[in-house]
């Protein structure tokens, strides 16, 4: 098969989604948890190309490269919002509770899965921090399972969140945050694996002192989804919702800086990637220097792993990203970043 060719193996047939509730408040309660089995997966023909496909529109190349996720038509463009802008850093002790929720979540269109969440979203909700900063991080379990709260970096060895929150009981995490980079938080109660997958991760950005250059921030977690329980991802996703930023680009200034902060938490496949098309871009690993270990347009990322890139658009138009696994990229997790 030829490389322009793969991205058409897909077809609207009806597998990406929305959250069931809104994605900017912690703690937020879903219904009791079903599996629905994916639907529609099936290659479809893409339309004859014709004059909307060389238009600005936002849906101008969607069926050119139309794939086998959709978000649901009833999805604006600010619908996740609260996961793909990172706040602004804070200064001095701050308090966070997170509540683990159970729920059924509809992760693409008639794709549901049982989750554990953090918060009420998967990913769960962006905290950001200055190195150096006290944080206090409240976990309160309200399933009926136990769970935890870890985070990487760097912290007090009695403060590392390995250790089981029964049903109903919380536990608070007092860390400084450091070292300055970008570093996923996640659940770490056996099964480990079983755990992760159904949705208990989130990223914390933790700023170096001064701060980082001006830049368009945003915020990418790949998540992977088992629809039928089998431990094999049918869906992947940025930010939690399949094919999303298919439908939906981030749109940032030509000829400005944008600062992607990038993180797999992907279970189920040992290895992804983030590929930017039409550009390269500065590579920091794990985000813990303010020098650039290299300058590409791909980065490989093993389960965990995490990267801040920044780069410039230098003119208007569709910068395509996705991971370099085609199967992830055709399931969901290909996007569009619109230079204006």
């Amino acid at each position: 098969m030829r490389r322009r060719d793969w991205f058409r193996l897909s077809g609207l047939g009806g597998v990406a989604g929305l959250f069931a509730g809104g994605l900017a408040t912690f703690g937020q309660s879903f219904s009791q948890p079903k599996v629905s089995p994916t639907r529609g997966l099936g290659p479809v023909a893409a339309p004859p190309a014709g004059p909307a496909a060389t238009t600005s529109s936002p849906h101008a190349v969607h069926g050119l490269y139309a794939q086998a996720a959709e978000p649901p038509l009833h999805l604006g463009p600010d619908a996740l919002a609260a996961l793909d802008r990172p706040p602004r850093a804070g200064a001095g002790a701050r308090q966070y509770e997170l509540h683990v929720r159970e729920g059924r979540v509809e992760v693409g269109q008639g794709a549901f899965v049982d989750t554990w969440t953090y918060g009420g979203t998967a990913p769960g909700p962006v905290i950001r921090a200055t190195e150096g900063e006290l944080l206090e991080i409240t976990l309160v379990n309200d399933t009926g399972a136990a769970h935890s709260l870890h985070f990487h970096g760097a912290h007090d060895v009695g403060e590392d969140g390995w250790q089981p929150v029964n049903p109903g009981e919380r536990r608070s995490y007092r860390i400084l945050a450091g070292p300055a980079g970008l570093h996923p938080y996640h659940c770490h109660t056996p099964p480990f694996a079983r755990h992760f997958a159904r949705g208990m991760y989130g990223v914390m950005i933790v700023d170096p002192q001064g701060g980082r250059p001006p830049a368009h921030e945003r915020v990418l977690s790949l998540c992977g989804w088992d629809l039928d329980g089998d431990g094999r991802n049918e869906l992947y996703a940025w930010n939690g919702i399949a094919g999303y930023y298919h439908r939906f680009p981030l749109k940032v200034p030509a000829g400005e800086r944008v600062r992607l902060y990038v993180t797999n938490l992907v279970e189920y496949d040992p290895v992804a990637s983030f590929h930017l098309h039409a550009q390269t871009f500065d590579l920091y690993r794990t985000g813990t220097a303010l020098i650039p270990h290299e300058h590409t347009d791909v980065v490989t990322l093993g389960q965990t792993e995490r990267a801040i890139v920044e780069f410039t658009l230098p003119r208007p138009g569709r910068y395509m990203f996705h991971p370099h696994q085609i199967h992830m990229a055709e399931r969901g997790a290909m996007g569009w970043i619109t230079a204006l």
